[in-house]
């Protein structure tokens, strides 16, 4: 055992050090240089951060606020290595297929590992605990039995015979046969999101610092920082608070083999397809740039002398924030010099003006900036659309496009992007004064949920990525949040009606004309799917799903929705063979060719 802890750290070791060397030797990025650049000194670096802290947000602009973005995680794990009898073991539900999500609960088809880090405590929120990760013998169910209790908690990846285990700013890695610690690095920053693909971990860190060299982490006595001339940044400035590195490890060995920093914001979501990793940031307007528009295109409004100071503002080597209050200022001096009917009549066509100057350039005041980085964590592109995203499932990558789904005010568009991040198609402007609540894209199809007093479901064609079109839609009560294809042309909903979470079944054989053939009001206020949907668990082979709310509720969906077995704990379920585990404070394994309960045991 020590001698496999003494070669793990070696191998750390010697990776940090020939990583540090690769850090110094190249500097390369395909991204176009007139697009993005590196920086070239700490004094540069802290001087675009100063400029960049303070952008307008669209309610500023009397656009409704984004609604708060789920917490960002990543997809699943591939195949585990065949284990004797057992030919079928459930994965985390995940975006992509084959790309791995961390979570609470993971199973090898041998073991299952339940984290103790994160439990549902409540309806409504998940709360911490004590720290642990128990390991159960989980196949064959007759056997169940815990088997160890790990000290350590966080969320939890598996793969081959690696247990790794992701808590703050540390990620620890042991044997899923002795237990043993494999190898342990601490981070100086947060761990944003995680992806594991073909025994490689993408591991997110953001860092706030207004000085470079940033150190990064620190592994077996051995430290490794961002250099100044690695932090990449566009030449187009965007609210920059953070800067993003995406680490590139082995998941048996913990070896560094790369990484990529750029700048960013807290606001940010993550994708990751087969091909690349996508960062999104979100992008108000410059609140000077905006308010000097509006006041250009209604010079009969304001003095002359006020146009010509707003326009000498921009021209000014200012922080955005510096500049936002000396607009302020200058209108507090203009208004003084009214008289009070002048004073009246100018605040009312200043509303009434502006509203109608916001409805006009809505999709100019906020943006999404998105990194395309590709799996030899190279810049390989930048772009940006309007609008906001709603979580991971807005961006989707199918045949070398990537497709976008955006709020943008009080309505929504869907972009598509070419390989380099240019738009090449749009449809603009469906749900009006509605917000996105779901998305999700199958193949040449979007399925996109929208929301303010009923629940429009869309389906839109994007078989001609130039041309999307809107092939269908269905108003219904309620919303859905999450949405996930069953195969054949079944898409399920989970969200909310009312006080009750709600399950849609629709039928989508005809996209212009879509249906929901089935509906089921639960007798919960809140689903823990409806906001992450690592807890959502689907069985094609019997047709059922899982979903985890105050109790664990197994339905099945085939000749319609109808609920076949309920569970008083369980937040989350697994299947190995053709046996459902519920996990909650207790583990319960059920016959899915019966649904009799064959197993249980207290955690």
């Amino acid at each position: 055992m020590r001698l496999k802890l003494v070669t793990s750290i070696l191998l750390i070791t010697l990776g940090l050090f020939l990583f540090l060397y690769v850090q110094q030797s190249q500097m390369s990025t395909e991204v176009k240089e007139e697009k993005i650049r590196s920086f070239s000194s700490p004094e540069e670096f802290r001087e675009y951060l100063s400029k960049s802290e303070a952008y307008v947000y669209p309610f500023a602009f009397g656009i409704s606020a984004p609604e708060p973005v789920p917490k960002q995680t990543l997809p699943e794990t591939p195949a585990l290595g065949k284990i004797p009898e057992v030919e079928r073991v459930s994965q985390t539900n995940v975006q992509v297929p084959g790309i791995d999500e961390p979570d609470i609960v993971k199973t090898d088809g041998k073991n299952i590992y339940v984290s103790r880090y994160q439990r549902v405590l409540s309806v409504e929120k998940i709360l911490p605990i004590r720290q642990s990760i128990s390991v159960v013998k989980a196949y064959p169910p007759e056997e169940l039995e815990k088997v160890k209790e790990l000290n350590v908690g966080g969320e939890i990846l598996v793969y081959e015979k690696t247990l790794i285990v992701l808590s703050g700013n540390r990620i620890r890695a042991f044997s899923a046969e002795d237990f043993s610690e494999r190898y342990s690095m601490s981070f100086n920053g947060s761990i944003v999101a995680t992806r594991l693909y073909d025994g490689k971990i993408y591991l997110v860190i953001s860092q706030h610092s207004e000085l470079c060299p940033i150190p990064l982490l620190s592994a077996n006595g051995v430290s490794l920082s961002v250099e100044c001339n690695r932090i990449y940044y566009p030449k187009k400035p965007l609210p920059a608070e953070v800067v993003y590195t995406i680490l590139k490890i082995d998941a048996v060995s913990g070896r560094v083999e790369d990484t990529v920093s750029f700048v960013g914001n807290y606001a940010s979501i993550v994708y990751m397809s087969r091909n690349a990793v996508y960062v999104a940031h979100y992008s108000p307007a410059e609140y000077a740039e905006v308010f000097f528009k509006f006041v250009s295109e209604n010079r009969d409004l304001f003095p002359d002398w006020f146009f010509e100071r707003i326009q000498k503002l921009l021209s000014y080597d200012l922080s955005n924030q510096a500049r936002q209050v000396e607009i302020w200022n200058l209108m507090r001096r203009m208004e003084l010099t009214m008289k009070p009917e002048e004073k009246i009549l100018f605040e009312n066509e200043f509303r009434n003006r502006y509203e109608k100057f916001v409805e006009k350039h809505k999709r100019d005041f906020e943006k999404t900036v998105i990194w395309k980085i590709s799996r030899e964590m190279k810049i390989v592109a930048t772009g940006e659309v309007p609008g906001r995203l709603l979580n991971q499932f807005s961006m989707d990558e199918y045949n070398g496009f990537l497709r976008v789904a955006v709020t943008v005010g009080n309505e929504n568009d869907l972009y598509v992007m070419d390989s380099d991040l240019r738009v090449v198609g749009s449809l603009l402007g469906f749900g009006k004064a509605e917000v996105i609540y779901g998305v999700r894209f199958v193949a040449d199809k979007g399925y996109v949920v929208t929301f303010r007093q009923v629940d429009p479901f869309f389906v839109v064609d994007l078989s001609n990525p130039e041309k999307p079109r809107m092939a269908g839609e269905l108003k219904i009560p309620g919303y859905s949040s999450y949405l996930h294809p069953l195969g054949g042309n079944l898409i399920l909903g989970v969200g909310m009606e009312g006080e009750s979470v709600k399950i849609s079944l629709f039928d989508v054989s005809d996209p212009g004309n879509p249906v929901e053939v089935d509906r089921y009001l639960l007798k919960e206020s809140w689903s823990e799917v409806i906001s992450n949907h690592r807890a959502f668990l689907v069985d094609e082979k019997h047709g059922i799903f899982f979903i985890p709310a105050k109790n664990g509720y197994i339905f099945s969906y085939k000749d319609g929705l109808r609920l076949i077995r309920v569970t008083e704990t369980g937040f989350r379920a697994v299947f190995i063979n053709d046996y459902l585990y519920v996990i909650g404070s207790k583990i319960l394994a059920f016959d899915e060719r019966t649904w009799e309960k064959v197993a249980e045991i207290e955690l």
